[in-house]
């Protein structure tokens, strides 16, 4: 998702600006381009040789340890050590997961560390007021996503 200013020019466009409640961005008001997720971009930068996430290189960008990054994606510690279980469909499952809903949710949070303080603690009503962390851990990934094109697409949080 962007932010972007609204002008007259996009309406011709052929995207919808889509005001996000509750978000507020310090030079413009904070509309979304309804289009292509920006998490799939996030998830294609951490790809490797192979296809598969580099687990690693997603602890270092977000200053996590690999222990913190399975925490937070509710596998194993061992998952993200061993070479075997870092390719585990499991694992890469749970971390494109997360890179996906934190991609979609970064420039209109103000960026990658405030997207993912928003996934780790924000309570969505929508869902009991429970983290889009622990939804993910429990394989309710889609719901979130789901969620988020529900609120883009000017629905009620």
């Amino acid at each position: 998702m962007a932010i972007v200013k609204r002008t007259p020019k996009q309406g011709t466009s052929g995207h919808r600006p889509v005001r996000v409640p509750g978000f507020q961005s310090p030079d413009a008001a904070p509309y979304v381009v309804e289009g292509e997720p920006q998490g799939h971009k996030l998830v294609a930068q951490f790809l490797d040789d192979r296809g598969r996430i580099a687990i690693g290189d997603v602890a270092d960008w977000f200053g996590m340890s690999k222990g913190q990054l399975a925490a937070t994606d509710g596998i194993k510690p061992e998952a993200v050590r061993r070479l075997k279980r870092v390719a585990s469909p499991k694992s890469q499952t749970r971390v494109k997961e997360m890179l996906e809903i934190v991609g979609r949710v970064s420039q209109w949070a103000g960026g990658k560390d405030q997207a993912m303080a928003w996934y780790r603690a924000e309570p969505l009503p929508a869902f009991g007021g429970r983290t889009a962390e622990f939804l993910v851990k429990e394989g309710q990934a889609t719901a979130v996503r789901d969620y988020l094109d529900h609120v883009a697409a000017g629905g009620f949080a």
